[in-house]
């Protein structure tokens, strides 16, 4: 297998990313409606989960604000770094959410402190094939060391 190449990739606030999180917020106002109608009438508990619906929003908003500086996401070819608005020693990288053209990925610290990325295709089109190949030949690699064997869809990243 070859080493996945050195990438420099932009990331930021994403659009894509706000758009995913109000889809998900208005499915879920929509299931606590739909909950409440089904139920024998509207009480104190559709309340309280009207509540935590919104107060789940407003956490996730607060990340989505939070990360929301410009910085370069950084792969030398062995380890991956962050610098720009905001700077990030060597850390891990593992996909979390992959969605062809957005990625959450976490980027763990050695001391264990962990940020949460969006990253979007459209922020370098020319660069994106490049960053899922350092991303994922990295996790593959990091199983191969630790003696884990690979699963089926591990087999199918290697194939492609």
């Amino acid at each position: 297998m070859h080493s996945a190449p050195s990438v420099i990739y932009p990331v930021g606030r994403s659009r894509d990313a706000e758009r995913l999180l109000i889809a998900l917020w208005v499915l879920g106002i929509c299931a606590v409606i739909v909950a409440s109608v089904q139920s024998a009438g509207i009480d104190w508990r559709d309340g309280v989960l009207l509540v935590c619906a919104i107060i789940a929003t407003l956490a996730a908003w607060t990340g989505v604000f939070r990360s929301s500086s410009r910085a370069n996401l950084i792969f030398d070819g062995q380890s991956w770094s962050m610098s720009g608005g905001i700077d990030l020693p060597t850390a891990q990288a593992a996909v979390m959410l992959d969605l062809q053209w957005l990625l959450l990925i976490r980027l763990r610290e050695p001391v264990g402190a962990t940020r949460w990325v969006w990253v979007e295709r459209n922020a370098m089109p020319q660069r994106w094939r490049d960053l899922r190949r350092a991303l994922y030949s990295r996790a593959i690699q990091t199983k191969a060391k630790a003696g884990i064997p690979e699963s089926a869809s591990d087999a199918h990243h290697l194939s492609s």
